[in-house]
């Protein structure tokens, strides 16, 4: 993505939307208690999942707030088969590191609850692979300065907050994720076909949950709101 060049400028607020206190309430408890429902799956089944729910909420994540609008992400969308398994295969190299050498026992005890080991079959199993990269800087596409690199800012919280959008956006429409963070990912970058200048954060698993899916109970508690929050006044 090309920085734009054009002076600064204003538009009219577009399509903002301001609601009734009651029903502002009504709709901040409704949002909050669809997206309470959400849990990381890791048994999915293999149907298919429409290229354009993908696409629209790809678009979404799109939409969110980047540090001077520079929009520091990258999306890479996997679903053939035998990439999946590559990816797999990869992915389940530096989990078994992980597990039988690298982590800490204090580590595994706090994974331990979900019953997470090195193996990986959802990698397989779901119909959809999507590799979120930060992209480091940008690179002018056209103009004077075409071929010339410039910095992105704040690329960690733009990032975080794009697959925030991208996981609510998903199930919204009605599909299951699991949020896989293999350490280290490099190997995403080889297989995705993506610049050393992107650094893979998320391998965001998405597709329906398998009939009988099961999901652990620790994964459903979530700290109170007196935890999380304070009123300054």
């Amino acid at each position: 993505m090309t920085r734009p060049h054009t002076p600064f400028a204003q538009e009219p607020l577009p399509d903002y939307r301001e609601y009734p206190q009651p029903e502002m309430i009504e709709r901040a408890r409704a949002f909050h208690a669809d997206l309470q429902r959400r849990r990381t799956v890791r048994d999915f089944d293999s149907r298919p999942v429409p290229r354009e729910v993908i696409e629209h909420c790809l678009l979404t994540a799109g939409t969110a707030p980047s540090g001077a609008n520079q929009q520091p992400w990258f999306f890479s969308v996997i679903t053939d088969p035998g990439h999946k398994k590559r990816v797999r295969e990869a992915a389940e190299i530096e989990e078994r590191s992980f597990y039988n050498e690298r982590a800490p026992q204090e580590w595994l005890d706090a994974l331990a609850p979900l019953g997470t080991d090195w193996n990986k079959p959802f990698l397989e199993e779901a119909p959809v692979l999507i590799a979120i990269f930060a992209q480091k800087y940008g690179v002018h596409e056209d103009g004077p300065k075409k071929g010339e690199k410039f910095s992105h800012y704040y690329v960690p919280e733009s990032v975080g907050i794009a697959s925030g959008f991208l996981i609510a956006a998903l199930h919204h429409a009605g599909l299951a994720t699991l949020t896989h963070t293999p350490n280290p990912m490099s190997f995403l970058n080889k297989l995705c076909g993506r610049p050393s200048s992107e650094k893979p954060i998320i391998l965001l698993v998405v597709g329906y949950p398998k009939a009988g899916c099961q999901v652990p109970v620790h994964g459903g508690i979530k700290k109170p709101l007196p935890a999380i929050s304070q009123w300054l006044g």
